[in-house]
């Protein structure tokens, strides 16, 4: 499955060039609660069609009861008191909040106290939505500025992912190229990875110089290259969209890769293996490669949540789970990171009562 904001913006590109009528719609403020982040965009077409999201399906049927003559599920009321038209309007830019009332919240699914503002453009233009497709196809982060006066859209290249910006002139928003996963080795616990990541909106390349994990692979929408893994990560050129997963467990496939990997901006390099085969990699690093426990802090290892994985499939959500927490930013607790937890299992099992103190505290 590719970039969210990307299928977005290329179906309204394709609707705008066929002559439709279309607005794009973007979360661009949220008071408390709120199903979806500032930012989150979604396309409506003249005959009803829906890209995207801005909530749980509530607030789009809304759009399409005001916006179409598709509409469904008529109501009463609208998310800015104003009477229904049934088609998209011409004009400059128009916002409309929905859930400032608890009766809106509930009808609208917002949850308890969640208010978001919403600004709608109309009929955007096809030549810049078709520029700004084809910038992003090519791995480009780009910046969009919309002009609130008459809806003129400028682009250009973004330096660094920022937030939504709005002032009482112009809404700024950078869009991203597509996150990438590159995974070495080409195994059944890569094939579960390789289709969650799929499904999280990732594009995936695998590479296996070894023809007999290759001639196994079954997983369709996958890049699969044969090519020596380190050379495969400099041909990648890993961004700050991209993270590098090594699972052979083979030292001459993992180590150079991995040292390839760090010297670039991937938010995410790992490799799977026990604590003892992660010590005896970094010692390896160290010894042979002239690395430093400096320069190996972005090495994670073992990958992945702890949450009692054995088999394939609930190590790959674990590890799957970890990168995504990574790429939002989210800060795990010790105890949920593999080695941590492990170490205080192997510590329970050895002092029980010890432990039991530890992590209870309060029966004390």
């Amino acid at each position: 499955m590719e970039n969210l904001d990307v299928m977005v913006l290329r179906t309204l590109r394709d609707w705008r060039s066929a002559g439709k009528r279309a607005l794009l719609a973007t979360v661009v403020r949220t008071w408390g609660s709120s199903p979806r982040p500032v930012g989150s965009i979604m396309a409506l077409c003249e005959d009803g069609s829906v890209v995207g999201s801005v909530s749980g399906g509530c607030i789009e049927d809304d759009l399409i009861y005001r916006h179409t003559a598709a509409h469904v599920a008529p109501q009463t009321e609208t998310g800015s008191g104003a009477a229904p038209s049934h088609r998209i309007p011409s004009g400059p830019p128009a916002f409309v909040k929905y859930g400032i009332t608890a009766d809106e919240a509930h009808r609208f699914g917002l949850p308890c106290g969640g208010t978001l503002e919403l600004l709608l453009e109309y009929d955007p233009d096809a030549q810049g939505l078709a520029q700004l497709v084809s910038q992003l196809e090519q791995g480009r982060l780009m910046q969009r500025t919309v002009r609130l006066s008459d809806g003129a859209a400028s682009l250009s290249e973004a330096v660094s992912p920022t937030a939504l910006a709005l002032t009482a002139a112009e809404l700024v928003n950078v869009f991203g190229p597509e996150y990438r996963m590159l995974l070495i080795g080409a195994g059944q616990l890569t094939e579960y990875l390789a289709t969650m990541a799929l499904f999280s909106g990732f594009s995936v390349t695998v590479c296996d110089p070894r023809e007999e994990y290759r001639g196994a692979w079954s997983v369709p929408g996958v890049t699969v290259l044969a090519d020596m893994p380190d050379d495969v990560v400099t041909a990648f050129k890993p961004d700050r969209r991209s993270c590098v997963v090594a699972l052979t467990h083979d030292p001459k496939l993992d180590d150079l890769a991995l040292l390839e990997a760090l010297n670039t901006e991937a938010f995410y390099v790992g490799a799977i293996g026990s604590r003892r085969n992660n010590d005896a990699r970094r010692e390896r690093m160290i010894e042979h490669f002239g690395q430093t426990e400096a320069s190996l802090a972005r090495l994670r290892g073992p990958i992945g949540i702890y949450i009692g994985s054995k088999t394939p499939p609930e190590i790959a959500v674990s590890v799957m789970a970890e990168i995504l927490a990574v790429k939002n930013g989210v800060v795990l607790p010790r105890d949920m990171d593999v080695s941590h937890a492990k170490n205080e299992l192997a510590v329970a099992v050895n002092d029980p009562g010890d432990v039991a103190c530890a992590v209870l505290p309060q029966a004390g």
